[in-house]
């Protein structure tokens, strides 16, 4: 009997074995795939980033190109109208020239999304505008613009360039009463 048990033992030493290397083998496998699997991934992910940066730098450039093909009119007007400068007889015909460059220049940026910020009369946000100077004009309200130096732009709701302002500031009110005359001094 003692020899039945013996081999009984040496089996189930040998299944067990079996089974551990049965789930060894499993687990290898196992590993391997996600090996495999995360080394797939990882390329990916770096032929992402370099596609991702290509299209970002071709994005840039496609855009500055927009922009500059749609100044280049501009440009050229600006030379007929420096070219032709001599022909007119009065200021007013080159103002007049200067006005319809300037007016497409202004359209070409806001079809862009880019537009001028109207600032004389508004109160002054320091978010949009830059205070060059202040005036003391009591007819007007404090803290209104009152001039602008330059002109400030925008794209959408983000400041381009703040507008460069004169700004109302109309002096503190004096105290009339002093500590002397403080009531609540009690005596």
């Amino acid at each position: 009997m003692c020899s039945d048990s013996a081999k009984d033992l040496n089996e189930h030493k040998k299944e067990k074995h079996h089974k551990l290397a049965e789930q060894i083998a499993k687990l290898t496998a196992e590993k391997d795939e996600l090996f495999s699997k995360l080394q797939r991934l990882s390329a990916d992910y770096v032929n992402y980033q370099k596609r991702s940066a290509k299209q970002i730098s071709e994005s840039i450039s496609y855009e500055k190109e927009s922009i500059i093909k749609s100044l280049l009119p501009v440009l050229d007007n600006f030379e007929h109208t420096l070219s032709g400068a001599e022909s007119l007889e009065d200021a007013e015909s080159l103002r007049k020239a200067v006005k319809i460059i300037y007016d497409q220049m202004l359209s070409i940026l806001k079809n862009h999304g880019i537009e001028q910020m109207d600032a004389v009369g508004q109160k002054f946000d320091p978010a949009w505008h830059e205070a060059m100077m202040q005036k003391a004009e009591p007819d007007k309200e404090d803290m209104i613009i009152l001039e602008e130096f330059l002109k400030g732009y925008r794209l959408g709701d983000k400041v381009l360039r703040p507008g460069r302002v004169i700004v109302n500031k109309l002096p503190a009110q004096s105290q009339d009463l002093t500590d002397e005359n403080n009531p609540e001094d009690g005596d």
